[in-house]
């Protein structure tokens, strides 16, 4: 492994968050015949937000001879799009990345097995069915992503990036199909696996994922559970700039806040717009458009 992969996979999946713009331009301007770095600089970027840099990298990559590049570089780009409020545009890239998979019809070659982030044949095929199921949740086929789900807890994974992203969507189902308390074990349970990894920005998701499931309106709402998780996720964030995650954990925080202090929680939703504001100039005219589009996005201007 060369030092800058080492770097970036640390800045993508490890706790160096903070790895520096300088090794993300290497990795950006480096030769096309090694595409790790590229696909690893723009899952950093897409985390801090930096949409059109993301996608400038993940675009030629969709066409990598390497089977397993080009299915986690469609994945990714389709999560990005996610994060945008494009469900119907990641559900295309998604198919893309499961038909981009080795061992499909004109798929390349295979970039490595058994790879413990799960750059490989078995992470590319969960990525890609598990952003299926997010997108199929998004569009209100809950069934659908219900199946897709255990298609991948069939394969009983190892990787530990699988395990969290299948406990984040898990709990989005439920909570989708109004079951808080099913949620939060998922939550609680993807949180656990990140930080035994040391993943510092799924420990911060799977954090986020935790207060919307605390946070859910019945008997099992905890408001004080909410104000201390998405505190800390929105204080976190915004200091490792990762703000894809701050605008929610502000807008849940402005949720929670609201019940004794309105002043505030219309403080909060004016800092989440705000950095929706901010990305959407980060982001390339195809996001920018769905991000406007999209009912899942605060407006702003």
């Amino acid at each position: 492994m060369t030092d800058i992969e080492s770097r970036l996979r640390a800045a993508a999946f490890g706790a160096d968050t903070g790895v520096p713009d300088a090794v993300l331009a290497e990795a950006e301007i480096g030769e096309a015949d090694e595409p790790l770095p590229r696909w690893l600089a723009a899952v950093v970027l897409g985390a801090r937000g930096q949409y059109a840099r993301a996608a400038a990298l993940l675009e030629p990559l969709l066409t990598c001879r390497d089977g397993v590049l080009a299915s986690l570089a469609a994945s990714t780009l389709a999560s990005h799009r996610r994060q945008l409020g494009g469900h119907a545009n990641a559900r295309t890239l998604d198919a893309a990345a499961l038909r981009a998979r080795p061992g499909a019809a004109g798929s390349g070659a295979v970039v490595g097995a058994g790879d413990p982030d799960g750059i490989d044949v078995a992470g590319a095929v969960a990525d890609a069915l598990l952003g299926l199921a997010a997108d199929a949740l998004a569009l209100g086929r809950q069934r659908e992503a219900r199946t897709l789900l255990a298609r991948v807890a069939a394969a009983n994974p190892s990787c530990w990036r699988t395990r969290v992203r299948h406990a984040w969507v898990s709990a989005e189902v439920e909570l989708a199909a109004g079951a808080a308390v099913a949620a939060c074990p998922h939550a609680e349970r993807a949180a656990a696996i990140a930080r035994e990894r040391g993943a510092s920005r799924h420990v911060l998701k799977s954090d986020l994922v935790l207060a919307a499931a605390l946070g859910a309106v019945g008997v099992t709402r905890d408001t004080a559970g909410v104000i201390v998780l998405a505190g800390r996720v929105r204080d976190d964030t915004r200091k490792l700039g990762l703000y894809p995650l701050t605008w929610p954990a502000a807008l849940l925080l402005a949720d929670a806040t609201g019940i004794e202090d309105a002043a505030a929680a219309r403080e909060l939703r004016r800092e989440a717009s705000g950095i929706v504001h901010a990305l959407l100039q980060r982001a390339d005219p195809l996001g920018r458009s769905l991000a406007i589009a999209s009912p899942w996005v605060p407006k702003v201007g």
